[in-house]
């Protein structure tokens, strides 16, 4: 929690610093690849105060002494703290006790930056601790205040803290292990008795990371600690057939994801039919083929909507159209591959030239799918394609901040919503239906809807990585919660509007059969609200179910309603 605050904080200040140099003393994060987008960003790690040269200098999450937070107000212009609330109540517990002639006793690393900091609270009234043996050599003393360093072995804490009382029978303890430190340390326990082997995941040099790789093997456990996905491919889990996975505290999730991936992927020999299904899963959604796939089956929903059968040629216009205007956005995003390791990047950046080569085929294939289709149909799908490079270029003055349409935080959401719902549910039907009806009405708005609220998830779901790149998204701008709220008030507007429509006959009956992608929806949501171990893939393949599930359903209905009179 507090390592992830920092960073939170800090990238808001980047997000507004103007010409302010930003400066964290010491590293924010123990984990060697977010430092590195950090300092993209032009946050620079300080390791002594005398390189802080004015500017913005931010606190980290491990806190600092007193003394050292003087001596940075004189260096500095403006002092951000991002000490880890955890941090803060044991510097307090500290300060307190000393202040009362307690000797402070603090189990924990003594070369942790976290641990130096606490120490400065103590005064000369404090000492660290990290051994048994440690204890005989301290002297006698009445007064005795013992905490931990927040990220402490639980079990190794409990097991000195309670050797300190043999000795010192009036000493004071305080638990202050981090209790988000104490369930992941548990959850490691827990899963070595059930695993085959353990993949820990997090920077080397980060000590609650360390202390999970620890547990791990204090448990007899095969396990290796890894920074990477990449340092996978070095290690023999041959005959691993249950691999748990932990992250510390510091891990991105991207990473985390990474790693779950290419275990999915590679360790399920045994089950090759499983194995081929989910690959070809996750493959189709890191290529948007399944998007396409969604779009033709929003196509399909939308014309039964409208009282159409739903019409092959409609429906490939729609996959084909989509799956090129997702892959040329991707293509141009000037974000792409900054993430090392997360789920799509890797393979666009690899292979970009053949990725733009098939998304303009694709382009062109349906262009001259809807010049069969009719002329109306061929110059809408034209005009959609302008406004969508228009949407990619310059056009704001060179002083502006903003150069593209793009840039505008949100655009990305309205503008793809708006340009599926053209082409899944006006295109299809413009050559019959000329004038707008209200089950056009209708049906153009479950597609907005529908797909501005499967995009504001994936922002959510990438929120971490869009902050440190500098992605300038509806999460990052109006924060996680607000967007939740956003994307559950939609899905209740729509699932009221298509009762009331159908209700009120204003679109066929079968338009009802469009509650069951929404009701679809708040399962997803609740899967992750109660974080469901899922990786950003997966989340992103349940999601986009929603599209084939709305086609499905109106099918279903269709075909139901023909059997019964």
């Amino acid at each position: 929690m507090g390592v992830r605050r920092a960073v939170d904080i800090v990238l808001d200040i980047a997000r507004r610093k103007g010409e302010k140099k930003i400066y964290t003393y010491g590293q924010l994060i123990h984990n060697p690849q977010t430092i590195e987008l950090l300092e993209k960003r032009g946050i620079v790690a300080v390791s002594s105060i005398d390189d802080i040269d004015g500017g913005v200098v931010v606190i980290r999450a491990h806190g600092i002494s007193p003394d050292e937070r003087k001596r940075i107000k004189k260096k500095s212009s403006v002092l951000i703290d991002a000490t880890c609330p955890k941090v803060a109540r044991v510097q307090g517990i500290i300060k307190k006790h000393a202040e009362k002639g307690y000797f402070v006793i603090i189990i924990g690393d003594s070369e942790h930056p976290e641990v130096s900091g606490l120490l400065g609270y103590a005064g000369s009234k404090g000492t660290v601790i990290a051994d048994e043996w440690e204890i005989s050599e301290l002297p006698e003393m009445r007064n005795v205040c013992v905490v931990a360093q927040t990220t402490q072995n639980s079990k190794h804490f409990d097991f000195i803290a309670h050797k300190i009382k043999k000795r010192f029978p009036d000493a004071i303890i305080f638990n202050t292990i981090c209790d988000s430190t104490e369930r992941r340390q548990a959850e490691v326990e827990a899963m070595t008795g059930e695993m085959d082997a353990m993949i820990i995941v997090g920077g080397k040099n980060s000590a609650n990371t360390q202390r999970l790789a620890e547990i791990s093997r204090e448990k007899g456990m095969l396990s290796f600690h890894i920074e990477t996905a990449e340092e996978l491919k070095n290690i023999d889990l041959k005959g691993a057939e249950r691999i748990g996975v932990s992250a510390g505290a510091s891990t991105p999730n991207w990473i985390t994801d990474s790693v779950v991936d290419y275990l999915t992927f590679n360790k399920r020999a045994r089950k090759r039919k499983l194995k081929w299904l989910y690959n070809s899963l996750i493959l189709c959604v890191q290529t948007d083929l399944y998007s396409a796939l969604g779009a033709a089956s929003l196509t399909a929903a939308s014309m039964f909507v409208q009282g159409e059968m739903p019409a092959v040629i409609s429906m490939l216009i729609a996959a084909f159209y989509v799956y090129a205007i997702h892959t040329i956005n991707r293509l141009q995003d000037r974000y792409l591959g900054r993430i090392t390791g997360g789920f799509r990047d890797e393979t666009y950046v690899r292979h970009r030239s053949g990725y733009m080569a098939v998304a303009v085929s694709a382009l062109i294939f349906a262009m001259m799918l809807s010049m069969a289709v009719g002329v109306s149909s061929f110059l809408s799908l034209f005009v959609l394609s302008l406004l969508g490079m228009l949407y990619n270029i310059v056009v704001f003055p060179g002083s502006m901040k903003l150069k593209r349409l793009r840039d505008i935080p949100g655009s990305k959401n309205i503008f793809m919503a708006a340009a599926w719902a053209v082409v899944t549910a006006v295109i299809p039907v413009l050559e019959t239906k000329p004038e707008f009806s209200v089950s056009m009405i209708f049906a153009f708005i479950f597609v907005f809807s529908i797909v501005f609220v499967k995009s504001a998830f994936s922002d959510l779901v990438d929120v971490q990585s869009d902050r440190l790149v500098g992605r300038e998204t509806i999460p990052v701008v109006i924060g996680e919660q607000k967007v939740r709220e956003l994307i559950k008030g939609i899905s209740v507007a729509l699932a009221c509007s298509i009762f009331l429509f159908t209700a009120v006959r204003l679109v066929p009956f079968i338009g009802l059969a469009l509650m069951v992608p929404v009701f679809y929806i708040w399962i997803c949501l609740e899967l992750y609200d109660k974080k469901a171990q899922f990786s950003s893939a997966a989340l992103e393949g349940l999601f986009g179910t929603s599209y084939i599930i709305a086609g499905a359903s109106t099918a279903f209905f269709y075909l139901c309603m023909r059997v019964v009179p």
